[in-house]
């Protein structure tokens, strides 16, 4: 059993190789109600045992929404790709126990920072900045959420995206890895302009987009500029 959010129509998506490959069943929550239905009109949510609900996930509602689908305890993995408050949105998650998780980072924040954008309930990235870069949190965050919750840091995609983390009681003989070990930074150049055209800013030069925004560090809950973060 798996749990997704953030799937937008699940053509691209961390659940769709288990679901088809190895028949998982599984929970698909998005906050675009034309997402959903586009899912539910797919030969995927007829194939397979597969549940598409359309919700704005906040850290107040997502137990409800888990809890009232059936789904709860332990199950395979759990994927958080929510473009905002994925750090706030995992630590509040307490009705199931995933093996794996799966959880988008922002590597502009760098390997050392224990950041995330400010909470807010109706969060939206393109609406956040116009660069489209302003959003998450920190690898080093979420790897101390992880070792909160119980979970090992086993490292990250190729693509300097999603981090991974395995529950420490089926770690087996995965190694756990330090954030510093394990950071990769993305070089995806997803950056937006302020006319909403695509600008292909990479590397370093993004941190300068959005150096004058607010971050909060997870730990002492003070908030700080961008540009002030310590970044390599």
């Amino acid at each position: 059993m798996f749990v997704e959010f953030g799937v937008e129509d699940y053509v691209q998506s961390n659940t769709r190789f288990l679901l088809m490959n190895n028949n998982w069943r599984g929970l698909l929550i998005d906050g675009d109600e034309a997402n959903i239905r586009r899912i539910k009109k797919s030969f995927l949510y007829w194939t397979y045992d597969l549940t598409a609900v359309g919700a704005f996930i906040t850290r107040n509602n997502t137990n409800d929404l888990i809890k009232s689908s059936g789904v709860s305890e332990d199950i395979g993995l759990l994927s958080v790709d929510l473009d905002g408050n994925d750090y706030r949105i995992w630590e509040n998650i307490s009705v199931i126990s995933p093996r794996i998780v799966v959880c988008e980072y922002n590597s502009i924040f760098g390997p050392k920072e224990t950041v995330s954008v400010p909470y807010s309930g109706n969060f939206v990235r393109t609406q956040a900045h116009y660069s489209r870069l302003y959003f998450g949190a920190s690898l080093n965050a979420l790897c101390i959420l992880a070792e909160k919750k119980g979970y090992y840091f086993v490292g990250c995609n190729r693509g300097g995206v999603n981090a991974f983390f395995v529950r420490k009681d089926v770690v087996g003989d995965l190694r756990p890895l330090t954030c510093e070990q394990g950071f990769i930074k993305s070089e995806v150049r997803e950056s937006l302009d302020e006319n909403g055209r695509h600008s292909f800013v990479g590397g370093d030069q993004r941190v300068k987009l959005i150096e004058e925004m607010q971050v909060v560090d997870v730990l002492s809950g003070k908030k700080k500029l961008i540009e002030d973060l310590q970044l390599s």
